[in-house]
């Protein structure tokens, strides 16, 4: 295991640059997913980390290593692809010996350690088979038992998930989680799905632009984002905005608003009530029936779409009218022109 440190960081394509120094700090054995909208640069600094991308400025360390010249076999790292990538006229075992076998290994540790690997895992009985006769979620598997049996310092994953359908990536994820318990190694995990990044996470890096927009716990991002990006961002569905003229009784509100100021509300947060008592109310537009809650979209007056989560269906159909309040705690403030988050 080993920390890694990533201070300075940018990388130009020519006149283009699309890191804009990076400032990073990865402990030793936490488990950090860099989030953000596809293009915002998080699969580059996983690259960059991984050695498959030149820096253009700044260091990356592993440990008490300066590795920006250090080639990607010698950097104590095992990468994990979006595509399995594995030899498909190999059997599981000698795909996850290949790198050790190219290493030299001797052919006892080879065995220790793919069985080991196997065993946390529990692909030890497809050892045998082909990656023909697996189905996605095993050969992903697979592929990881490929960079564990490296016994890396660190584990990078780029979009593990995104080839399997969305019951295997559920289960996926979850043996990704227990496999990072059980290693106790340092993880860093690319992906563009939030859902991913609050339930893996100790710690998200939000990216965009190749800038970095906030990092933090994940309950810290989705109770006090720094800005609205990341206030849209995390947290699913996203926030609601309101402008002041949006707003029927500022008063209920834990402070005053001007038309500088945006209101966030999220989803789960707005509560039915009466018309006299509301913050804010619209007109159905549509209603998810999701099984064990509902979205409801909803349009005010003065046209700003917003969503709320309601446990059941509400009883009044499309055009009918809903009125909210919110716990004043809940509520979140930021500067119109900036986006930031007001104090």
């Amino acid at each position: 295991m080993a920390s890694v440190t990533i201070r300075g960081v940018r990388k130009s394509y020519g006149d283009i640059q699309v890191m804009h120094g990076v400032d990073l700090d990865i402990g030793d054995g936490e488990f950090v997913v860099f989030v953000g909208p596809s293009g915002c640069g998080k699969s580059t600094l996983l690259r960059m980390i991984a050695g498959l991308e030149d820096i253009s400025d700044g260091t990356v360390s592993i440990g008490d290593r300066v590795v920006n010249e250090v080639a990607p076999s010698k950097r104590g790292v095992a990468m994990v692809f979006q595509t399995y990538a594995l030899y498909p006229h190999m059997t599981v075992y000698k795909n996850m010996a290949f790198g050790l076998k190219q290493a030299k290994t001797p052919q006892d540790e080879i065995d220790r350690r793919v069985r080991a690997a196997a065993e946390v895992l529990q692909i030890t009985d497809y050892l045998e088979r082909s990656p023909r006769n697996l189905s996605g979620g095993q050969r992903q598997r697979v592929a990881i038992g490929r960079a564990i049996v490296r016994d890396p310092e660190v584990f990078l994953f780029d979009e593990p998930l995104s080839n399997l359908d969305a019951s295997l990536r559920v289960q996926t994820r979850l043996e990704i989680a227990r496999l990072h318990r059980r290693l106790k190694s340092t993880m860093i995990y690319v992906t563009h799905d939030q859902v991913e990044a609050m339930t893996l996470a100790d710690k998200i890096v939000v990216l965009r632009d190749g800038k970095v927009e906030q990092v933090g716990a994940p309950i810290d991002l989705y109770e006090r984002p720094a800005n609205r990006f990341v206030a849209q961002f995390i947290g699913s569905p996203k926030m609601n905005f309101f402008a002041h003229k949006d707003v029927a009784s500022a008063s209920a509100l834990p402070k005053s608003v001007s038309v500088d100021t945006q209101i966030g509300i999220r989803p789960e947060h707005l509560v039915v009530c009466e018309p006299g008592e509301a913050l804010v109310s619209g007109r159905i537009e549509l209603v998810e029936q999701l099984g064990e809650y509902a979205l409801v979209h909803l349009m005010t007056s003065n046209g700003t779409e917003f969503i709320a989560k309601m446990e059941k269906p509400p009883v009044e159909g499309i055009d009918g009218s809903l009125s909210f309040n919110v716990v004043p705690e809940l509520v979140h403030f930021f500067d119109v022109k900036t986006g930031l988050r007001l104090p």
